[in-house]
């Protein structure tokens, strides 16, 4: 889907529920049973928003963690303290501290995390630090081959697993379908394409390229979908989408404003209407090294 180089933090709250409704947590398991169980487990969330990655993959990872939670934008990282402690009253959790660090603990989970206000681009090798996982969520769509051969090639060097979720992957889906959904489609998917501050963005592409990348280096990968499959319950989540779209497809097509406005009046009608639902198409990929000898 189409971002720009900061998002909201309440665009970012918003579609936190169907983040986690699509992500694979089999995948997620599976990272989880290579990480090690002897010492903390040290956790690198890049372009982390709100930290919604961290209250998805925390209780699923389990037992004692270290998390540095990064991105560029002050007012999402502001957010994070006030998101963590609705979280961990939710989930029966004592959370302590404040000003960008704090401690999460229960009966099954650890948390010390950390922030760090970065700019991605270039990336910074020395942010990954000792990373036993380096992760990301609707994030590799927005950066170019260069940048994530970069950040592969350092997290092969440390041999840290990797998992970076929900990147779109070009598809998106509407009902009652709408004559110009394909048309829309294409020109989101071209726009995809533009500099989001990384260079030459992935795109619909970015999880295959990511899953080659990985190959390419050494890791064994696993991928699996995370669609968003949005309801009539996601109507505000839908409303913004199709204005998204609608703002992508215009950016790459300035001549075709009055059919992208038409088409976008009457996809929010379907909203309004109760009507409408929209599967968006996501894909979560996970590498990891295997140790010398494995089969």
């Amino acid at each position: 889907m189409h971002r720009d180089s900061t998002f909201s933090a309440d665009w970012l709250v918003l579609r936190e529920p169907a983040d986690h409704a699509a992500r694979s947590e089999p995948l997620v398991l599976e990272i989880a049973a290579r990480l090690p169980s002897s010492r903390p487990r040290r956790i690198v969330d890049l372009g982390t928003g709100t930290g919604s990655n961290l209250r998805y993959l925390a209780p699923r990872l389990g037992g004692r963690q270290r998390w540095l939670l990064v991105d560029q934008d002050p007012a999402a990282l502001n957010w994070i303290g006030d998101e963590m402690a609705r979280w961990s009253r939710r989930h029966g959790l004592t959370i302590r501290g404040g000003a960008g660090t704090w401690s999460v603990s229960g009966e099954a989970v650890r948390v010390a995390i950390e922030t760090c206000r970065m700019d991605l681009s270039p990336l910074d090798a020395g942010v990954l630090g000792e990373a036993d996982l380096v992760t990301g969520s609707a994030l590799l769509d927005l950066v170019s081959e260069s940048w994530l051969r970069s950040l592969v090639a350092t997290c092969r060097a440390t041999g840290a697993a990797v998992i970076f979720a929900l990147t779109y992957d070009g598809r998106f889906e509407c009902s009652p379908p709408d004559e110009d959904d394909g048309r829309v489609r294409e020109l989101v998917n071209q726009h995809q394409r533009t500099d989001k501050g990384f260079g030459p963005a992935l795109g619909a592409s970015a999880s295959e390229r990511c899953a080659r990348c990985l190959l390419e280096a050494g890791y064994r990968v696993r991928a699996d979908p995370s669609d968003w499959r949005l309801g009539v319950e996601a109507g505000e989540l839908q409303r913004r989408l199709i204005d998204g779209w609608a703002v992508a497809a215009g950016a790459a097509a300035p001549d075709r404003f009055a059919t992208i406005a038409s088409w976008r009046a009457r996809r929010q009608a379907a909203v309004d209407r109760g009507e409408s639902r929209i599967v968006v198409g996501h894909q979560d990929v996970a590498g990891w090294i295997e140790p010398s000898g494995s089969a």
